[in-house]
């Protein structure tokens, strides 16, 4: 509120003047109401000074609250930007955690496919193993038996005699014939029978 001190103070100063033919009455008067002026507008001039002062307070106030306003939002942009960086690298390492655990899983599936090749190539190994053992074992004993075989037949051949390759030749009976036959027969039997198979 602002008031025009002057312009009041020349007129209750004119009006003085101009009351001077009046009576004193009036001047007493008009010389009260210029101390009421005088009072009221050191008063309003008071009043206007408390005014300036707070409003001066005020636009510290307001100035300060601003700082204050402006360093809390320039903390929440600080605190954003932190907490996007934040989010961006933890879905960057969340990527490539999936990632490596997706090649860890393609790793583990091609190992556990060769260790299932292997252990089947290995379960036919084994069963080629064994039965390569029991044909090892036959054919040992077939060979025994051959040898053994073998070993009669060059004795029987060895204790012929010239009488013995007659009677088996005569031709009249023929026993001796069919008992070599027979014995020829029985040998070349048990030589099949040691004949080695897969």
């Amino acid at each position: 509120m602002h008031i025009r001190i002057p312009s009041l103070v020349l007129l209750l100063v004119a009006v003085v003047f101009c009351g001077e033919a009046r009576a004193d009455t009036e001047h007493d008067r008009l010389r009260e109401a210029l101390r009421s002026a005088t009072a009221q507008t050191r008063q309003l001039e008071d009043q206007r000074t408390a005014s300036q002062a707070k409003l001066a307070d005020a636009e510290k106030e307001k100035a300060a609250l601003k700082a204050q306003i402006d360093a809390a939002k320039a903390e929440a942009r600080r605190l954003e930007k932190q907490n996007r960086e934040a989010v961006d690298e933890f879905n960057q390492r969340l990527t490539e955690r999936d990632e490596t655990l997706e090649k860890w899983k393609s790793a583990y599936e091609e190992a556990a496919t060769v260790a299932r090749a292997k252990d089947a190539e290995r379960a036919r190994f084994e069963g080629e193993a064994t039965a390569f053992k029991a044909s090892t074992k036959s054919c040992l004993a077939k060979n025994t038996q051959l040898i053994k075989d073998g070993s009669e037949i060059l004795k029987r051949y060895r204790s012929l005699t010239v009488g013995d390759a007659l009677v088996a030749s005569e031709p009249l009976i023929g026993i001796g014939r069919v008992n070599a036959q027979n014995f020829l027969q029985d040998y070349t039997d048990k030589l099949l029978d040691q004949k080695a198979t897969q």
